[in-house]
């Protein structure tokens, strides 16, 4: 199966750029396993100009171990999140492993992950955060960080990357409906100087219907579907916005109208 298919029997009509639930359950087995098959005969040892701290081993570890935590959670039923069971940050001691031995410990966590999410109702409240059903979260936050982390590792490694773009869209949406209020959250001091008069920022994919404006006159960023003026406008394929938004590559090559600094002062900012 191509990078540009979906999982056969998974239905590929979605709604507002949102993929389903079931092709999200699909996604985490399918780009770990397009992550996988780009490993052999490659020097996992190398350096992740991406995530600098870790080795290309050491990225696939901590991937693995988020599939297997979040399994964990949504098979054990959990009503909230347990961080104390992640081991996902714990992955500096990992070296000279190989594909052989990588490959079938990421696809079996992926494969596990998946079935765990799938046994269960999606809008069950369990491993919930902020209010929202676990299995959807886990659902959509484990395909994107995997779709991400295959981005790092073969961007590393030198191998060419290709996503749907429903994929990519999904990611981006995500990106404005998680990552971008976690980062608000997490780190108030910082994101605060992104908010004030006039500041708003629109993402304008090209290849695919979403246009994002994100608003930041307020005491939070706010987010709207649509086309409308903004202070500054990203355009450009949506697979390059979504690297762009989670800081994988620079603005150089993509169409910037507006207050640009703007632009570099809030991508700059944002966090995940």
């Amino acid at each position: 199966m191509g990078p540009s298919q979906a999982p056969v029997g998974v239905p590929t009509l979605e709604l507002m750029g949102m993929l389903s639930y079931e092709r999200r359950c699909a996604e985490i087995v399918n780009q770990t396993s397009l992550l996988v098959s780009a490993l052999d005969g490659l020097d996992l040892g190398k350096q992740v100009p991406s995530t600098p701290d870790w080795t290309v081993n050491q990225l696939l570890r901590h991937l693995g171990h988020a599939h297997r935590w979040a399994d964990e959670m949504i098979r054990e039923k959990l009503p909230e999140i347990d961080l104390t069971r992640n081991r996902a940050q714990d992955v500096a001691s990992y070296a000279g492993e190989t594909a052989a031995e990588l490959g079938p410990w990421l696809m079996e966590g992926a494969s596990s992950l998946s079935a765990a999410l799938q046994a269960v109702d999606p809008n069950e409240m369990i491993a919930s955060m902020g209010g929202h059903p676990g299995p959807r979260m886990w659902s959509r936050r484990m395909a994107n960080e995997t779709v991400i982390h295959r981005w790092d590792v073969v961007n590393a490694l030198g191998v060419p990357f290709e996503i749907a773009p429903e994929v990519a869209q999904d990611a981006l949406r995500e990106w404005t409906d998680f990552a971008l209020p976690y980062s608000f959250l997490r780190w108030p001091a910082e994101t605060a100087p992104l908010l004030g008069p006039g500041r708003t920022v629109h993402l304008h994919a090209t290849d695919v219907p979403a246009e994002l404006v994100i608003d930041l006159t307020g005491p939070r960023p706010v987010v709207r579907e649509g086309h409308e003026k903004a202070a500054v406008a990203l355009r450009g394929p949506v697979v390059e916005l979504v690297l762009a938004v989670y800081r994988r590559r620079p603005v150089e090559g993509l169409e910037v109208f507006g207050d640009a600094e703007l632009l570099d002062e809030f991508l700059a900012g944002v966090r995940f």
